[in-house]
């Protein structure tokens, strides 16, 4: 008697913190997908050596066996075959400076002129479906969240060449040190700190639960 196939998503860790908000975010998100049965697996970028896209060209060269795939061999290769393999992706990164952090840019190169097309005017090359969400984390508010809307906009550009659904969230006022009296951080308040990281830190893990939940 066939089976259903077991769906496959993938989450990948653009912090450079394994075990801090980001990492908890998307492993909800995985925990969400594996209680539909979903296969999951979570990558930390900030165990691999790679590079950002090195403008090689192999992927748009004439009859190019690299079509959404990418020429450049280092740690990266594997993640982006698994990637384009999955029935989901789900990115996870904080904002640093204005911007998800080098690692994740990096990845982003990759993975989004790997799957760009110069030859047609939906600048897609990718014919399948995968889904795809976003998760931010910051350490500011929430009215300073949009801030950032360049930064969102433009992954979303990137996610939208996978022909699938699109989900995003953006996660604000996040708890960064275990003990902020070590820290010269007197621009936050630690109570307050403390009090989001009690009451809506663990809203968006849900919101994430639910993600890979839809997803898997």
């Amino acid at each position: 008697m066939e089976t259903d196939k077991m769906s496959k998503v993938i989450a990948i860790n653009g912090s450079p913190r394994k075990n801090a908000n980001t990492s908890a975010l998307l492993q909800k998100a995985l925990d969400g997908a594996a209680s539909m049965g979903a296969e999951t697996e979570l990558i930390h970028l900030v165990d691999l050596q790679f590079k950002g896209c090195i403008s090689c060209f192999a992927c748009k060269r004439k009859g190019t066996k690299f079509i959404s795939s990418c020429a450049l061999q280092d740690d990266l290769t594997l993640v982006l075959e698994k990637a384009m393999q999955s029935d989901a992706v789900i990115l996870g990164s904080p904002i640093y400076l204005g911007d998800v952090t080098s690692l994740m840019r990096a990845f982003i190169e990759r993975f989004g002129f790997m799957n760009t097309s110069y030859d047609n005017k939906s600048f897609k090359v990718f014919t399948g479906k995968i889904n795809a969400a976003f998760f931010y984390t910051m350490n500011f508010p929430k009215p300073m969240s949009m801030l950032f809307k360049h930064a969102y906009r433009l992954n979303t550009g990137t996610l939208k060449k996978l022909n699938g659904k699109i989900e995003q969230l953006i996660c604000t006022d996040t708890w960064q040190f275990d003990d902020y009296s070590k820290y010269d951080a007197s621009n936050f308040n630690e109570n307050k700190k403390r009090k989001s990281r009690e009451t809506l830190f663990p809203k968006d893990c849900e919101k994430a639960y639910q993600i890979g939940k839809r997803f898997a």
